[in-house]
């Protein structure tokens, strides 16, 4: 997973787009979380993981797969890019 994001990072900085840490990049994904109003154990079963997983992301530096990752912005209503720092949104 560490190496995927490593990937899309590097992609992203070759094509000249601003760079963002990944800790902002959990940050705005926490926040969405939080933001959301959906219980953390029905997020985690709209995006087929454990309420465990979804509380990882809460509070450890833990980011989901991008498969994962996908799921979650659907359920949330947010863009990946937003959560991500690239583009528009």
């Amino acid at each position: 997973k560490y190496r995927i994001l490593c990937d899309i990072f590097s992609n992203i900085k070759r094509k000249g787009v601003k760079m963002v840490n990944l800790h902002e990049i959990q940050q705005r994904m926490r926040e969405c979380i939080a933001g959301s109003g959906i219980p953390q154990k029905e997020i985690a079963v709209r995006i087929g993981v454990s309420a465990q997983t979804v509380s990882k992301y809460m509070r450890k530096d833990v980011f989901p797969a991008l498969d994962t990752f996908a799921r979650l912005c659907a359920v949330l209503d947010v863009s990946s890019n937003y959560i991500l720092g690239i583009g528009e949104y």
